[in-house]
C-alpha cells in the first residue's frame, strides 16, 4: 500500500469518515477517476495515454490561442487556426476522442475562435463546413458503401482468394509485393491515388480477413493495409504523370516558365527510380511489424481449395461487380486520363455510383445492413480535415510557415537546403489532408525560391514537392491513408510509429538517389544555369 493510502487509512481509524476534512470529496474524486478509467479500459484504451493526450491538446490549444503573443507576420485568424491544428493533431494521434468527433470539432473550433472570419456578426457556417462538400468525402463514402456491400455478400473473400490464388501467394511479403505491381498497373489507368486506394480497399480487406487474430497476424494485417493502400499508391503515383494530381500542378508551372515538353515518357524517365523506394519501405515495415514468416493459413494449397469451394458467382455478386466496374471505368476516363470520355471529378462519379448501388430491387438486403457496416466516423474525420486544410491556406498560416522556412535556409549549401525544406514541408503538412492543396500552395513558392538560393527550379521543386507526397505521420495527411484507416486495421499511433521512419527514408532517398539521378539527366539541382534537356 502506498504512503497516501496509509495516511487515509490512519485518518479513518482516528476519526469517523464524516469527520475527516475533505475525505468525502477525495473519495468521490477517486470514484469518478476510477469510473472513467474503467470505462476506457473496457473500450480497449489506455487511460493514461488518452487523458495525457486530451489534456495536452486542450492545454496547447489555449496556450496558443489565448496566452502566447502572435508572431510577426501571422494574422489573428492564422494564430487561431494554428491552435486548432495543434489541438486536432494531438487528438488524432492520442485518439483521445473518436476520430470522427475530432473531425467534426475542427470546424466548430474554427467558428468559436474566429479562425474563419465572421461576417456581419454571423458565423461562416458554409465556409467552416465546406470540407464536407468536397469531392474527396463523396469518393470515400462510395468506397465505404461498396465495401459494406461486399462484406454482406461475402464477395470480399471471393476477390481476395481469387487474387491470391493467381499470385500463388502464401506469405505476407508475397501478398504485399503482388499488390504493389497491381498498384503500378492501376496507376496507368486511374488518375488519382485516392481513387486507387478506394478501388483496392475491398480487396485488401478480403485478404486481411484470411489471417487469424494472433498478435503476429494482427501486426501483419497492419503491414498489408499500410503498404498496399498507402505507400504503394503514393509511390506509384509519383511515377506516372496522370496518376497523381500534384504532378500536373508542377508540370503546369514548369511549362509556363519555359520548361516544356514533359510528357508521359519524359516524366516517367525522371521519376521511375522512386519505385525502388518501395523496397526500402518494405524492409522497414517487415521489420517493424515482424511479418517475416507470417503465412496465410494452409499456404497456397489451402487458398486454392477455399477459392474452388466458393462455387460460381451469384446474381447479386455479378450486379455489384458490374456497377463497380462501370464506376471504375468512369474513374479511369475522367479529366487527366489518357482516354478522356468526360470531365466530371471523382466525387461526382462517386455520387453517381451511389445512385446505381441503390436502384430498388438490385440487392437482397436492407439499407440497415449497409448502414451498420459503413464507416461513418472516417467520413466525419475526412470532412473536418479538409476544412482544416482550407483554413490553413485562407488564414495565411501555411504561407507564413513557408516564408519562415525560406528565411531559415538562406546561406546553406544545396543538400542542407533540401534537407531543411523537406523537413519543413512535413511540418507544414501535419495539419493538411490534401497533397493537391499542399503542392498547389508550396510548388509556386518553392519554384520562385530556387533562383534566389542558386538552385535549379525544376529539380528543386520536384525534390521538395515529391517528398511532400510521402507525408506518413498522420492518416489525415493523405486521402488514401484516410481510406486505409477506414478498414479499422490500424490505429493512428501504429501509423505514426511506422510512418516517421518512412518519411526519413523518403527524405534520404530524394537527396541520395533522386538528386544525382536528375543531375545524370541534365538538371542538377545545384546548377541553375543547366540547359533544359527535354
Amino acid at each position: 500500500m502506498g504512503t497516501d493510502g496509509l495516511k487515509v487509512q490512519a485518518a479513518a481509524v482516528a476519526q469517523a469518515p464524516g469527520d475527516a476534512p475533505g475525505f468525502g470529496q477525495e473519495k468521490a474524486c477517486r470514484g469518478v477517476l476510477g469510473y472513467v478509467s474503467e470505462n476506457l479500459t473496457t473500450c480497449g484504451k489506455s487511460p493514461r495515454t488518452v487523458w495525457l493526450g486530451f489534456l495536452a491538446a486542450w492545454a496547447l490549444f489555449f496556450l496558443i490561442y489565448a496566452v502566447l503573443p502572435r508572431p510577426e507576420g501571422l494574422t489573428e485568424e492564422g494564430m487561431s487556426v494554428l491552435a486548432v491544428v495543434v489541438w486536432a493533431s494531438i487528438m488524432w494521434v492520442a485518439e483521445a476522442m473518436p476520430v470522427g468527433i475530432t473531425g467534426l470539432s475542427v470546424p466548430t473550433l474554427l467558428i468559436l475562435t474566429h479562425g474563419l472570419p465572421w461576417k456581419e456578426g454571423k458565423p461562416p457556417m458554409g465556409q467552416a463546413f465546406n470540407g464536407f462538400t468536397t469531392h474527396e468525402v463523396w469518393l470515400c463514402l462510395f468506397a465505404f458503401f461498396v465495401g459494406a456491400m461486399l462484406q454482406i455478400l461475402k464477395m470480399d473473400k471471393r476477390i481476395a482468394l481469387s487474387i491470391l490464388d493467381k499470385l500463388k501467394a502464401s506469405s505476407v511479403g508475397r501478398v504485399i509485393w503482388g499488390m504493389f505491381f497491381v498498384n503500378i498497373v492501376l496507376a496507368f489507368l486511374i488518375p488519382a491515388a485516392n481513387a486507387r486506394a478506394a478501388t483496392l480497399m475491398p480487396v485488401i480487406q478480403g485478404i486481411t480477413k484470411l489471417l487469424g487474430d494472433t498478435e503476429r497476424e494482427r501486426e501483419a494485417k497492419k503491414a498489408i493495409v499500410i503498404q498496399c493502400m498507402v505507400y504503394g499508391c503514393m509511390i506509384c503515383g509519383v511515377f506516372i504523370l496522370t496518376a497523381h494530381m500534384p504532378n500536373l500542378i508542377m508540370t503546369g508551372i514548369f511549362d509556363k516558365n519555359g520548361f516544356k515538353n514533359l510528357g508521359y515518357f519524359q516524366w516517367a524517365m525522371l521519376q521511375f527510380p522512386y519505385l525502388g523506394m518501395f523496397a526500402l519501405t518494405q524492409m522497414w515495415v517487415r521489420y517493424h511489424f515482424k511479418t517475416a514468416g507470417v503465412n496465410i493459413g494452409g499456404g497456397h494449397e489451402e487458398i486454392h481449395k477455399q477459392h474452388k469451394a466458393l462455387g460460381p458467382m451469384t446474381t447479386p455478386e455479378w450486379t455489384l461487380l458490374g456497377i463497380f466496374g462501370l464506376t471504375t471505368v468512369l474513374f479511369m476516363t475522367g479529366k487527366g486520363s489518357p482516354v478522356q470520355l468526360h470531365s466530371h471529378q471523382l466525387g461526382v462519379i462517386g455520387l453517381v455510383g451511389m445512385m446505381f448501388l441503390f436502384i430498388p430491387g438490385l440487392f437482397p438486403f436492407k439499407w440497415k445492413a449497409v448502414q451498420e457496416r459503413t464507416i461513418w466516423g472516417t467520413f466525419l474525420l475526412l470532412g473536418g480535415a479538409l476544412t482544416m486544410t482550407s483554413a490553413m491556406t485562407s488564414s495565411g498560416l501555411a504561407g507564413w510557415l513557408a516564408d519562415h522556412v525560406h528565411a531559415f535556409v538562406t546561406g546553406m549549401n544545396w543538400w542542407q537546403i533540401l534537407l531543411s525544406l523537406m523537413v519543413g514541408t512535413h511540418v507544414i503538412r501535419i495539419g493538411m489532408l490534401s497533397n493537391v492543396a499542399a503542392v498547389a500552395m508550396l510548388a509556386p513558392v518553392v519554384f520562385a525560391m530556387a533562383p534566389k538560393l542558386g538552385l535549379h527550379p525544376v529539380a528543386f521543386t520536384l525534390l521538395v514537392c515529391d517528398t511532400d507526397t510521402y507525408a506518413y505521420l498522420l492518416p489525415t495527411q493523405i486521402t488514401a491513408a484516410v481510406i486505409a484507416y477506414g478498414t479499422d486495421t490500424f490505429s493512428t499511433a501504429d501509423y505514426a510509429k511506422v510512418g516517421w521512419v518512412c518519411i526519413l527514408i523518403a527524405i534520404a532517398y530524394g537527396i541520395l538517389v533522386m538528386a544525382p539521378w536528375y543531375a545524370l539527366l541534365g538538371i542538377p539541382v545545384w546548377d541553375p544555369t543547366a540547359p533544359w534537356p527535354f
